[in-house]
């Protein structure tokens, strides 16, 4: 199967490769946090990573890995946001043209954040992302990076997960949020490689479920159509090759209600002073929504991103007036 073809060498090589391009970012620790979920939490902070989020490590890998004759014509991609602007950045570093195509809902916060790394913005519905993302690359000769279905971009994600484990060896859980799944894939061939002990688990807004009800019944589900949530950098479906992976791994997804999300949104921000996206703060919000699960153990966050124009926290402020 195509996804045997990425490993933990793959992983390892990616982060030689992009280490002068990307942040080793900081794994820090909460009393708070601890106290709010019962357990012993180290928050890898993707937050603080170049252009504001992990996906900076993902680009990067593929946009250094193209043949010289691809990279000149430039790449594009399709993303609500975060992988846009990585991808702009990673091609910004190589000197080669960008076009990201994003959904009219994108938070303009990210849209600006493409331009200012010098890339071309197109919009369009939500619906119409790849095939208005295929026009655009037949038009321009440029090299599809897609966000989350290529194996060198799930490679660098992992990279995430490999300081993780090297600044914190003895986990006994390592949750990711899950989207399209390219971290959650790279997180899951890089613990099951260092740490196959550990639980590997995915974290998913139960707004857009389809990843939690794919591994659940061992059969790709559909994407949610008209999701409402607040964790733009999630809505989309499961990729095929992140699926496969995800099966291969024996990853467990668990899903959190938007107002656990919006509510631990606001405890990174309040309580720990990090600007967390709610997509970044999805894995925090499993663990208060399943304590159980996690109570008295050792536990790895992936907080993924810090873009956000804070347009959710009145409806956290609402949704949790504890915190």
């Amino acid at each position: 199967m195509a996804h045997t073809a990425i490993g933990i060498e793959e992983v390892r090589a990616a982060a030689v490769r992009i280490a002068s391009h990307v942040h080793r970012t900081p794994v820090v620790t909460s009393r708070q946090i601890d106290e709010l979920t019962g357990a012993t939490v180290f928050v890898k902070a993707e937050n603080l990573q170049k252009v504001g989020a992990f996906k900076a490590r993902g680009a990067t890998n593929a946009v250094l890995l193209l043949p010289d004759e691809l990279a000149s014509k430039g790449v594009v991609t399709h993303s609500s946001g975060n992988h846009g602007a990585a991808l702009a950045y990673a091609a910004s570093r190589r000197g080669v043209p960008c076009a990201v195509v994003m959904p009219t809902t994108a938070p303009a916060i990210k849209a600006e954040a493409v331009r200012s790394y010098g890339a071309d913005v197109v919009f369009c519905e939500q619906g119409e992302r790849e095939a208005t993302c295929a026009r655009i690359a037949a038009e321009r000769g440029a090299h599809l990076v897609h966000p989350f279905e290529n194996p060198d971009v799930i490679a660098g994600q992992g990279t995430a997960a490999l300081e993780l484990l090297e600044d914190v060896s003895d986990l006994d859980v390592v949750i990711t949020p899950v989207g399209g799944g390219g971290l959650c894939a790279g997180t899951a061939i890089t613990v099951r490689a260092i740490r196959p002990q550990a639980e590997m688990i995915g974290a998913e807004p139960l707004a857009v479920d389809d990843a939690a009800r794919s591994m659940s019944t061992g059969i790709r589900q559909p994407r949610v159509e008209r999701p409402v949530t607040s964790c733009d950098g999630l809505m989309t479906n499961l990729g095929e090759l992140n699926f496969a992976i995800l099966q291969d791994r024996k990853v467990e997804v668990l899903t959190a209600d938007e107002s656990e999300i919006l509510a631990a949104a606001r405890f990174h921000l309040e309580r720990t002073k990090q600007l967390v996206e709610p997509s970044g703060a999805v894995p925090l919000a499993v663990m208060t929504s399943h304590p159980e699960r996690f109570r008295g153990k050792r536990v790895g966050l992936i907080v993924t991103g810090g873009n956000t124009d804070l347009s959710w926290l009145c409806r956290a402020r609402e949704a949790c007036p504890r915190a």
